[in-house]
This record gives structure tokens, sequence and C-alpha cells, in this order.
């Protein structure tokens, strides 16, 4: 029957748009979200010991920690539960929640974001839902009622006709209204390649073994034999991570199984179109999605095309580290996390100065020139975010190493270089150098060709390790006013300069010996110059390809029309 349904479901969706990258994306300042650390804005849903992953191992004395505690230290119920430090990060809980966000939204507003990209906001038991235990309900503990919404989720089978609104759905829709009357687009976070273990289907395969009406749904390797004193229980996880139990291919293997495929696209249709009008202007404006390489193309074919028919103008990312540009082609995806064509050069030369400055030019044009003019404008343009160590703390150990394990990656995300608890790691905030650096790069993500990305609380000056320390609670409390600044003025001149979101692109000068690096965004009339002075001494600007311009910008006050200060930079542009 499953079979059946989505044939015709998807009869109707196999056209395919001919414009991918939506219009509106160009001009976008995105900012991530990791829900349950932003912001904390209704003290009476806060997660309870119960809702936690495997809380029978968690001592009964545990309770949420204070929003302002430092990271460091720990609360009785963690000395009680293990002697290591790292061995119970997992369980903390600070109450972030949606109501929190919208107590936020204008602050980010006044910063200049309008598009914010959630980490994952569906119901699941572990702090960064990436385990999903439904994919069409709001976490119970980000909404006002968990209980009620709880119980309300009990009462539901896999058919989306018993599908109900919970209270965490519904303040999700509020979220929207306001963010949306503030000119802030949304999108979400999906992971469509795998779920949790208490996720509906494969929590009634566990229960039911080969009689639930669910085992197609995922990659089992084996039943348990009732017959053994062991559990015999096993299948297919991402990366052998048992908590995350993959969703099997059809048999074609181009494309998911039929069932996971149907709940899929019913759950994406939800947030798309919540009241089911046929307007898409109450629903999110796209989607993030997890570890999309891992999931076949010829879903992502599939999926786009009844995406776009739902809204011809939905935005959509892919998670990819390496070169995108081939993937999004063969999938339909409009953009994707820019890792590789933007965050890497950045930390090989204007974060590390371990390369030229025209190999960093040369880095660039590689990867941008990959992709096609609409393409390159809307991929999203991120230093650091909730898989990396933050921009802040990869420059404070800018030359805490020797030497690269891997040079061509400038050891951007290597497990032991970005970890806390490495032996010379530097767990404190970047020096006056290092500041100066940080200004340089917020920027150039400003004035770059692509959507900047920031990662929540960088504008602040948060600095941490890789996961789990850069998924600290926002340090509200102790914000950095001069770094706050400068993304505010840099990001307002992107808004102000049309240039800088839709202009060409041109490198004017890269000057080796001084590791200087200027370039030129240009629209219609008018013209932008950018330089970047990454060099330990002051250098004289080439007066010939400012003429006419007038300073609109500079990291460094000391700045005048000849003369550019030492690891600072400068923006100049028409009148």
């Amino acid at each position: 029957m499953v079979h059946k349904l989505l044939f015709f479901f998807l009869l109707s969706v196999l056209s395919i748009s001919a414009s991918i990258s939506p219009d509106w994306a160009k001009d976008v300042v995105w900012y991530q979200i990791f829900p349950e650390r932003f912001n904390n804005g209704d003290l009476n849903n806060d997660p309870t010991r119960a809702s936690l992953d495997y809380s029978e191992h968690v001592p009964t004395s545990w309770e949420v920690r204070e929003w302002q505690s430092e990271w460091f230290e720990r609360d009785e119920w963690e000395h009680e539960m293990s002697p290591h430090f790292h061995q119970t990060l997992q369980h903390r809980r600070y109450g972030g929640d949606l109501q929190g966000v919208i107590d936020r939204l204008d602050y980010l507003k006044a910063l200049g974001i309008n598009g914010i990209y959630f980490n994952p906001l569906f119901y699941a038991n572990s702090l960064h839902k990436y385990d999903g235990r439904s994919f069409h309900h709001i976490d119970p503990y980000f909404g006002p009622d968990p209980q009620g919404d709880l119980a309300l989720i009990a009462q539901e089978t896999s058919s989306p006709k018993t599908w109900q609104w919970t209270a965490a759905d519904k303040l999700f829709l509020k979220l929207l209204r306001e963010a949306k009357a503030r000119g802030i687009r949304v999108i979400i976070d999906g992971v469509w390649n795998h779920s949790g273990r208490d996720f509906f289907a494969f929590a009634d395969i566990r229960e039911k073994s080969r009689q639930s009406i669910y085992t197609s749904w995922y990659n089992i390797i084996s039943f348990d034999d009732p017959g053994t004193a062991g559990n015999e229980f096993d299948y297919h996880a991402w990366h052998g991570f048992k908590s995350l139990p993959e969703f099997a291919d059809n048999r074609s293997g181009d494309s998911l199984s039929p069932g996971p495929k149907y709940y899929i696209f019913k759950a994406t249709q939800r947030w798309m179109d919540p009241n089911g009008d046929g307007d898409p202007s109450d629903g999110i404006d796209g989607w993030r999605l997890d570890v999309a390489e891992e999931v076949p193309d010829g879903f992502w074919q599939e999926w786009h095309a009844y995406i776009r028919k739902i809204n011809p103008e939905v935005f959509t990312s892919a998670e990819i580290w390496g070169s995108a540009a081939g993937f999004l082609e063969d999938t339909r995806f409009a953009s994707a996390m820019n890792y590789r064509g933007f965050a890497i050069p950045v930390k090989g030369w204007l974060i590390d100065e371990s390369i030229s400055a025209t190999e960093f030019a040369g880095r660039l044009e590689y990867e941008r020139e990959s992709y096609d003019d609409d393409t390159a404008f809307v991929l999203q343009n991120l230093v650091d975010s909730h898989d990396t160590q933050r921009v802040a703390s990869a420059i404070a150990n800018r030359e805490t190493w020797e030497y690269y394990k891997s040079d061509d990656w400038f050891d951007y995300d290597d497990g032991e270089r970005v970890n806390a608890r490495t032996p010379g790691y530097d767990n404190g905030p970047p020096d006056e150098d290092g500041r100066r650096i940080w200004k340089m790069v917020a920027l150039f993500q400003a004035t770059y060709v692509g959507a900047p990305m920031i990662y929540y609380g960088t504008e602040l000056g948060m600095w941490s390790a890789d996961d789990p320390e850069d998924r600290m609670p926002t340090w509200w409390h102790r914000k950095d006013d001069e770094i706050f600044t400068t993304y505010q003025k840099v990001l307002q001149l992107r808004h102000d300069r049309p240039a800088l979101r839709r202009g060409h692109y041109r490198v004017l000068e890269t000057r080796d010996d001084a590791q200087v690096f200027a370039f030129e965004r240009s629209l219609k009339d008018e013209r932008i110059v950018i330089i970047i002075n990454r060099g330990k001494g002051d250098v004289n600007l080439n007066v010939d390809y400012l003429d006419g311009l007038q300073l609109l910008y500079a990291t460094d006050p000391d700045v005048s029309s000849w003369r550019l200060p030492r690891l600072s930079a400068v923006v100049y542009g028409t009148r």
C-alpha cells in the first residue's frame, strides 16, 4: 500500500524548476542557532532528568545548569556521575528554547541578521537533536507545555491524519510569524539519513522485532533470536554510532526505502505549508540538510522537485565539507555550507598566514569558479559552526602547532588539534594581534562573494574548542562590545551596498612579500574596493585603483588615504 501511495504521491512532482537558487538568498546574512544553548526564555519548560538520553545512568541529583556558570566547573551531580569532566557534558542542559529566540529577534535584527539557520528543533532526547524521535514535532521542551505535548504525541500513529499541533509546534509557527515581520528568513535542519533509536518506527522494531511493520524502514543486519541468551539484534548506523540507525535505501539503491521516504515528504510538507492552503508564506523558507552526501542522489532529486512545487522560492543547503559543485548539480541543492571554498582558505591565510596572498586568491577562485554565478552568490560562507572550534579559538591557536597534519586543510577540523583537552591547546581568548585578525575575518566574511553565516555568540566575543565546548550557552553576560560593533558595522555595510551582495568580483592585487590582498566588487555604477593587510608591517596603498573612491570602513582607525596599518583591512567605495 505504501508503495502505491508513494507512486501517486510523487507522480505530480517530477518536473524540476529551472532556477534552483532563490534570488532572495543573495541578500541574506545567516545566523546559526544551536537551540538548547542560545537563550532560555521560559524557565517553566526546562528539561527534566527523565527527558535525557539514558537517564537511568544520570544521578537523581541532576538539575539544569545555571546559564552563566563557568563551563569548566562542575555541578555536584557531575562529580557524582563521573570523575571525568568530559563524560557528563552530553547530559548538561541549560534550558534554551523557542521563547528565548523570540525574545532575541530584535537583537538579531539590530545586529544585521536577516536569516536564521536552526540546528535540529525536532523531538529528540539528546542536546543536539540529530537523533530525532519525530520529524513532524518540535521538541516539547522547546515549547511552553512539555507534558501536554508528550501526551498528544503518544496518541498519534505514523499516519499524518493523526498528527496534531502541539504547543511547541504552535510556538514555532509564532516564531516564524515574528521573524517574518522583522524581515528575517528561517531555515531548519533536516536529517533524512538516520533517526534516533527512540524514533517511532525504530522503537516499534525494538519492541516487535520481525513482526514490526517498519522493518523495511531500516538497514537491519540481524534480528534477535529469542532462543538464545544474547541479543543478536544489529543494524547499520551512521558511522557505526548505534544511537543513529540509518534509514534503508530502496531495492535499486537510488533513493530511500518507500516507508521513510513517504514519511519524510509528509513531514517536509507540514513545515513548509503548515495550514495546507497552498500558500507557503506561513512556513519555513528552506532547509539545511545534514550528511547530505550519504543519502542517495535520486532521493534528493525527487525531494527537491516536490518541495519546489510547494514553494518555488525554497532555499536548500547541503552539509558538504569538500568541493560541492558536482554534488549540487546532481542533487538540485541550491547551496552548501562553504567549508572548502571559504572557511578553509580563510584559516590558511587570514588566520594562520601559512600561505601567500596569491595562493589564498587562487584557492578562493578555484572553488568559486566551479559554481555558476547564482549559486556562488548564495553559498553559506561560514568560518565556524557547531562542528568546529570557534573562530576566536582558531585565531588564538594560530601558532600552537609547529606543523600541519593535513597541509591542504590547515588542520581546520583535525580532531586532536581542535580539542580543548589536547596538551598545549589554548583555551583562552586571542591576544591583541589576534583581535586584529578577528576583525579582518569579519570584514572579509561580509564583503566576499556569498552569504555570510555567523555562528551564535561569535559576535559577542565567544571563544571555544570544538564540540562539546563550541556548544556553550551564549555569553549574554560578557558581551565584547568591540567585537560586536565590528560585526554590526560590517554587516550593515553589506546591507547598504548591493555590490557586496550581488556584484562582480575581481582581484586587484596580491603582494606576497607584504601579505596584501585587494579585490573589487562592482555592480552597475557602484564600485567597492577591499584591501586586507595580513602582514606584520604597515603598507602603502595603491592609489590608482582608489581613484574617485571614499573611505567607507576600516578595522583600524589609523588608516589613511595612502597607508594601511599592519593586520588591518579597509573598504573604499563610490559615493
